[in-house]
């Protein structure tokens, strides 16, 4: 147990700390319009875009 504590649980702490830093940090480099948060309209407005037999 003793080296759970000094050695795995640390190792798996920094792992997840540096793999959300990754993932904060990579909006700096999208395009500004993917950057931003997703629009909240509805969906159903965009379906003269998909062909017939994909609506509904």
């Amino acid at each position: 147990m003793p080296i759970f504590r000094q050695y795995i649980a640390p190792l798996l702490t920094l792992i997840i700390f540096l793999i959300a830093l990754v993932a904060v940090s990579a909006r700096i480099f999208l395009p500004a319009d993917m950057a931003a948060p997703a629009p909240t309209e509805d969906v159903n407005n965009v379906s003269y875009l998909l062909p017939n037999n994909l609506v509904n």
